[in-house]
């Protein structure tokens, strides 16, 4: 059993090493690679099942059909889904896994910002959605925010392991705080700070509005651009207006900064400006070293809000070891979208066929594979399905903050979503690659498909704090996210891909993320047989792989 598991309060950073698996470059043929790669062993389907693209389509069609309204938390759609999850893994013979319940109630608190929020900072009064966006993660009908001193304080980070603290030597309880977007190594990858390109926790929002709130200000405001932030000012506006999504906390959000907010860039120039500084100047101090500078401005913010508080779930299943029933292995996955829009005209599902149907259905037919194996692993394996990953991750976040199975009893956590709808690769995409030591059971399976890793195509946008396995990770369990990569597996997958390409791009979070016939689920079922073989070494062995000395969640 792992001893002495301890959440993680404050990521630490430190330089990305790989385990020595790199991309594949010109120097690398396809070819030649494959034929280096072992075949598979002669009993690989004893062993490791046989998941096929036919029994996914199924569970795929049904999930996403309009009979289940868009999958939306707190539903109708949402009790036909936990039905429909509940009766197939018990089907498959799995038990209850928390206390006799397939379902783990998820608290949920909906507060809406009405649209008249104010802010006027110095002399400058800013127009919501226009120029800024604000919320709260407090539950209060109203926050008013009167005369609070501001504070640029660079990235606002606080990196004991980068020697790089923004908050050191500044009171900034009772103020509001304003923060670059992303952090120091983005724009100046060559100065050997942090990740370089490659964003670390320090960089997302979530973390900037987290270490504000442990410092004490009483507002928060991200300076949004879009190069940095990855997304257009529009996202941010639209993301964050409407109703906001959190877990019902125990203190009612008090120990959250009052106001979590946005500032466009021209709105930051033109704070600065008022202030007597120039932004441009200021942003280049701060990438040079921990920074931060009293602006001699006051901000006022005003807003009312509308709270709900409504109840989801997680499904739990679990099938129990042989040997080790208390040690776990858990898959995640999670089953929630969009629901539906009435506002809209004609198609007002929105199904969610490939957000997350696709990774949902690879759970139910990975379930089915590992309740077929003769002998059953030695550790159990556990399927958690998650609710509000559309609303910022809050399923997993609850089980971690609640965990079913105690965190030092989870093996590891393997996660699936928007799995593979474009065929066959022969590259395997590697989220987060080099964070932990599960990279070596995802190689060795990618080697008997004949495959090979690969990093994700963008590590500046920060997939890897973007999906359920992160909850995880934040608590110290290490947790494995990879997905189907680039390369077609042949010339005919290669002109599906190019032809699906045109048809389901721009469907991301839209109503036309629909069930297709004619999609091709060889790439689904090639992932799904990795990520199960990888599941099998873990629960059929002893082992308990560790982070990567170089990640930031070794600690």
């Amino acid at each position: 059993m792992r001893k002495n598991l301890l959440p993680l309060m404050v990521p630490s950073f430190v330089m990305l090493a790989s385990l020595g698996l790199t991309a594949c470059t010109s120097e690398e043929p396809l070819g030649e690679q494959a034929q280096e790669t072992p075949s598979a062993p002669s009993n690989f389907d004893a062993v490791y099942g046989n998941i096929k693209d036919e029994d996914l389509r199924a569970p795929l069609e049904t999930l996403s059909s309009d009979e289940f309204e868009g999958r939306s938390p707190t539903s109708a759609g949402e009790t036909k889904t936990l039905d429909y999850l509940t009766n197939k893994l018990k089907a498959a013979g799995y038990q209850p896994g928390n206390n006799g319940s397939f379902l783990q109630d998820v608290e949920l608190m909906e507060i809406t910002a009405e649209p008249n929020a104010s802010m006027t900072i110095g002399d400058n009064t800013f127009a919501y959605k226009q120029d800024m966006i604000v919320g709260t993660k407090r539950e209060q009908t109203a926050i008013d925010l009167t005369a609070s001193d501001v504070v640029f304080v660079g990235y606002g980070v606080n990196a004991p392991e980068y020697q790089w603290n923004d908050y050191a030597g500044i009171d900034v309880k009772g103020k509001t705080v304003v923060i670059l977007v992303n952090d120091p190594g983005f724009e100046n990858p060559e100065s050997g700070k942090f990740q370089g390109s490659t964003m670390t926790y320090y960089g997302r929002w979530t973390y900037k509005y987290e270490e504000a709130s442990r410092q004490g200000a009483a507002a928060a405001l991200i300076v949004h651009e879009t190069a940095p932030a990855s997304y257009g000012w529009s996202v941010v506006a639209n993301s964050w207006s409407g109703p906001q999504y959190s877990l019902v906390s125990d203190d009612g959000g008090a120990s959250r900064v009052a106001v979590e907010g946005w500032l466009t860039l021209d709105a930051a120039k033109k704070m600065f400006t008022d202030a007597g500084m120039d932004f441009d100047e200021e942003k280049r101090a701060a990438l040079e070293g921990p920074y931060h500078k009293n602006l001699d401005l006051t901000a006022s913010i005003s807003l009312q809000n509308t709270i709900k508080k409504s109840v989801s779930h997680n499904v739990i299943a679990t099938l129990p070891g042989a040997e080790h029933p208390d040690e776990h292995v858990i898959y995640t996955a999670h089953w929630d979208h969009l629901g539906k829009d009435p506002s809209l005209k004609g198609d007002q599902i929105y199904n969610g066929a490939h957000d997350n149907a696709t990774g949902t259905a690879a759970s139910l037919v990975m379930a089915d594979a590992f309740a077929a194996l003769t002998p059953r692993p030695s550790r159990s394996v556990t399927f958690l399905i998650v609710t509000a990953e559309e609303q910022g991750l809050l399923g997993s976040q609850y089980y971690a903050e609640h965990p079913v199975i105690p965190l030092s009893d989870t093996v590891a956590n393997i996660n699936m979503d928007a799995m593979n709808v474009l065929g066959k690769t022969k590259d395997v995409k590697v989220v987060g690659m080099g964070k932990s030591q599960l990279e070596t059971y995802l190689e060795k399976a990618a080697k008997h498909q004949g495959r090979y890793l690969t990093e994700e195509d963008r590590p500046e946008a920060g997939s890897y704090y973007r999906s359920d396995h992160f909850s995880f990770a934040k608590k110290g369990v290490p947790a494995l996210y990879a997905e189907g990569g680039s390369e077609p597996w042949d010339e005919q997958t290669a002109k599906y891909r190019k032809r699906m390409k045109v048809i389901v791009t721009g469907c991301y979070h839209q109503v036309c993320d629909e069930y297709r016939k004619e999609w091709d689920l060889s790439g689904i079922a090639q992932d799904a047989q990795l990520l199960f073989e990888v599941g099998y070494d873990l629960a059929t062995g002893n082992d308990w792989p560790e982070w990567n000395e170089s990640s930031e969640f070794q600690r």
